[in-house]
Parts: C-alpha cells; structure tokens; sequence
C-alpha cells in the first residue's frame, strides 16, 4: 500500500483525455472523485456536454444525466486502470442520487444499477455517511462493491462508516474464501471533510485554519488503528478560500501514512513534495482541539455542516436535471 496518495477532485470529459492523463503519467495522482456539484459545473459550463443531451433527447430528465456521468466515470475508470491492475489506487467514485439518502432501500438499489451499468472494478459507489447509509455501505462491500463513504464531519460518523464498511467487507471474505484470494477485495475509503470546519468556525476559534485539521486528524487516528488496509481515510473538502492559506495547505498539513487527500486542481497544481507527517496521539489532538472549541459547538458544527454538504449536493443534482430539461 502507498504511504500517501492525491487524488483529483474533478472529472470532465475532455480533461480526462488530457491533463487528467498528464498527471497519472507523471505520478502525480493516482486516482480521482466526482459529486454532484463536480458534475454541475462540467455540464453546465463546457459546451461538448450540449450535443451529448440533443442526442439524448427522448429520456427523461434523471436518464440523461446518468448517461453523461456514466460516461465520464467509465472514461475516468479506463484510464485509471493501469494504476489499479498494479494496486496503485486506480479508483474513481460516483455518487448515488443524493436525495435518496434517508431511504436504504432505494440506495441499494440504485448503487448496485449504476455499479453494473459502468460495469468496471475500480468504481467506487460515493454514499452520504447518513444513519439509514450505513447499511448500505455494509451490503456494498458484502457485494465486492468498492465504496467511498462521503459527507463526514465527525468522530462518530468516522466510527459508524469504519464498522459498517468492515462488516461488508467480512462478509465478503468469508463468502468468497473459497476462491483463494483470486477475487479482489473491496476497498473503501471513509472521506473525511476538512476546510468546511474552518470556514464555518475562523471567527470563532482563536487558532484559525486549525479545527478542521484536528478534527480530521482524529477520524484518522481511529480508522488507522483499526489496521484495515483495505479501509483508509480520505481527506475531501481540502481546497483553500481566499489568499491567506497556499494553495496545497491542507494536503501538506494532512499527509500521514496511508491516507489520500482528494483535492482541487489548484491544489493539486501548486502541490510540491512534503515530507510525510507522523500523526499525533488522540489524546494530543483532543487537547489541542477542545482548548479551541467545546465538545458541544463541534458536534452542533459537525451535523450543521452534515446537513448543508446534503441540502447542497441535492441542490446541484436539482439544478443539473432542471438545466438539462429547458
């Protein structure tokens, strides 16, 4: 397993044919995230999504968008697969419909269409980290569907996605012993927010840019100690706003053993080789962060936060349907 991975927090269909492949070739990444408000912006934005949907026309609002992202996944996958046959991450994610995260039912069912329609092994399902997802993350992995558990803010949602992912992930290995190893385990990656917090929080705290690498941190410590290989954490929401942090502050300051930071292509773009971080002990990292925040105003920050990365993706998976409908 790499010590540390980057991934590109982006997906189009074009840049996936050119600079998305100039830095897999130099190393630089490895592998790649989508979301709904990824997806807004390259159909809204770039015209060669325009002919695609007048060839579309006849389906519905949903079936159009699936194609496209579908598409561009199963593009993204291909030229990921290099890196995946060499067990150099290689993944990509899609997310289910965001709005279907209170209803299990539903979002199994729609993770296991989109899966079998892509019809590639280093797909990853994005499911929101929400109490009635935990089970659906736990049948993906029974499955040997890879995921990518999304949208978590705290310690606890941290703690649910690593025991629901490792339950699947047995179940998987016991119903598949027989086959000696000669079928691929699934991998999950638990995504764990961070740039959120201090945006929310910089006026409040008095040691500024600091509560969401703490916080991420600590979901960290608990997954790696948890010595699953094939459940690692993911640092997500690691762009920078605003001139007073570089650009590539958050993987910098994230880059432990083991994890990956999936992050902006200005991050990625002004990223230079830093040394790997050792973690500090949960212990250092709690004092350290209740010193700048009671436990009750991050845990009322972290479901705030939880709340709107759901009302926001619902949004953009909305303004996405309504655009290509007019």
């Amino acid at each position: 397993m790499k010590n540390f991975s980057l991934w590109c927090d982006f997906v189009e269909d074009s840049f996936l044919d050119t600079e998305f492949v100039e830095l897999l070739q130099s190393g630089k990444i490895s592998g790649a995230t989508s979301n709904p408000a990824i997806f807004k912006n390259a159909i809204l934005k770039h015209p060669s999504y325009k002919a695609k949907i007048i060839k579309l026309k006849g389906k519905n609002a949903k079936e159009i968008y699936e194609n496209l992202a579908i598409a561009d996944i199963a593009k993204a996958a291909d030229k990921l697969a290099l890196n995946f046959f060499k067990k150099d991450d290689g993944f990509i994610s899609l997310e289910i419909d965001p709005r279907l995260e209170s209803n299990t039912a539903l979002s199994i069912g729609e993770a296991k269409r989109l899966y079998s329609t892509i019809g590639k092994q280093n797909v990853m399902m994005k499911v929101p980290a929400t109490r009635q997802s935990y089970e659906v993350m736990k049948v993906l992995m029974s499955e040997g569907i890879s995921v990518n558990a999304t949208l978590i803010f705290s310690l606890n949602q941290a703690k649910e996605c690593f025991e629901a992912l490792n339950e699947g992930l047995k179940t998987f290995r016991k119903k598949n012993s027989v086959l000696k190893g000669r079928l691929q385990s699934p991998q999950a990656v638990i995504s764990v927010f961070v740039s959120r917090f201090d945006r929310l929080l910089n006026n409040k705290v008095l040691d500024k840019n600091q509560i969401g690498i703490l916080n991420a941190s600590l979901a960290y410590t608990h997954i790696k100690d948890q010595n699953e290989p094939n459940i690692r954490t993911l640092f997500a929401s690691t762009g920078v706003k605003g001139d007073d942090l570089d650009k590539d502050h958050y993987i910098k300051a994230l880059k432990f053993k083991h994890s990956i930071n999936t992050a902006p292509l200005d991050a990625i773009k002004a990223y230079k080789n830093s040394p790997l971080l050792e973690c500090e002990s949960k212990s250092e990292l709690e004092k350290k962060l209740y010193k700048n925040i009671c436990q009750d105003k991050l845990e009322k920050a972290s479901k705030d936060l939880l709340d709107d990365g759901l009302k926001q993706f619902c949004i953009a998976y909305e303004e996405i349907l309504q655009a290509i409908q007019s």
